[in-house]
């Protein structure tokens, strides 16, 4: 065989081997190794949906919007928002929740300076409000409310504080906290993924007081934080004012359900005197029970 004639041999049989290379490829289909596909069951997104609240800016349609994400510090920085409903426009009817239509928690990420205040809503569903910023840093905003139409939501969104910033570690678990004179002291066993009640008793000057005023319809409003990436927990007052059976302290009553073991910030928020008082407190949760567990065995006594 001349020289030629291996060429064209060689020549040949490259396109056979190409051809038959076509032909698997098109029996098999193409590789979809590197190509994401939306996975056909919905356990990723039942997942999302358990997240405890304010962890995400969006959830059920419904958008926290800040009009501004970066401000400089300052004692009085004027804040602006919207709800953006799952229509696109925004928000401008809502339900009353504890005597307010919305509640706009802010706090910086290390637990300082925490703040519960109400905004002002305008006609074009805006709302705004001032706020103290005097400490420069990374701070969370939690909007606490209910659309119309809607179920309760909590949207969290970040806000960075222009500055010099000094984080301050987390305070150790404690019983008890003081503010303006006055002694909190927190009653509470709560382990992870079960209902837990939480009892705060208020004295002033080693006595207790037992003339507290109504707050948010309520004889203390009680936020709970988890340390590791500040998730919203909804906390639920036992008993409200008037209604024949709750005292108007020295204790106020809670429960709420932790969703994991670990260090939470709680602030227990109640009116005295006509003056609305914070008191704050880091609580160690217990990890959950393991479900299969074997009960003890012997007797106790």
């Amino acid at each position: 065989m001349n020289a030629p004639q291996k060429i064209a041999g060689f020549v040949l049989g490259l396109v056979v081997v190409f051809a038959a290379a076509v032909g698997l490829g098109a029996a098999v289909g193409p590789d979809r190794g590197n190509v994401a596909v939306e996975p056909k069951d919905t356990s990723a997104r039942a997942a999302s949906a358990d997240l405890p609240d304010g962890l995400t800016s969006t959830k059920n349609g419904y958008t926290l919007e800040l009009a501004e994400t970066r401000v400089d510090a300052g004692p009085q920085v004027p804040l602006r928002f919207r709800i953006i409903g799952p229509n696109g426009v925004a928000v401008t009817n809502y339900v009353e929740s504890h005597e307010k239509q919305l509640h706009l928690i802010v706090v910086r990420r290390d637990m300082v300076g925490y703040q519960h205040v109400h905004p002002t809503l305008d006609a074009s569903g805006t709302w705004s409000v001032p706020l103290d910023l005097s400490r420069a840093g990374d701070y969370r905003v939690f909007a606490d409310f209910t659309p119309a139409g809607g179920q309760a939501l909590t949207l969290g969104a970040d806000l960075d504080v222009a500055g010099r910033y000094d984080p301050r570690p987390l305070p150790a678990a404690a019983t008890t906290a003081t503010v303006d004179g006055y002694t909190v002291r927190i009653n509470a066993h709560p382990r992870a993924n079960e209902e837990s009640e939480l009892t705060l008793s208020i004295t002033r000057n080693g006595k207790p007081v037992s003339d507290l005023q109504p707050y948010l319809g309520a004889y203390g409003h009680l936020v709970a934080l988890r340390a590791s990436d500040l998730a919203y927990l909804h906390v639920h007052p036992m008993g409200e004012p008037g209604d024949g059976t709750t005292p108007a302290g020295p204790d106020i009553g809670f429960h709420t359900t932790f969703p994991s073991g670990g260090g939470y910030r709680l602030f227990l928020e109640f009116k005295h005197d006509d003056v609305v008082r914070t008191a704050e407190f880091t609580v160690s949760v217990d990890d959950a029970q393991p479900v299969d567990q074997a009960p003890a065995t012997g007797h106790g006594h």
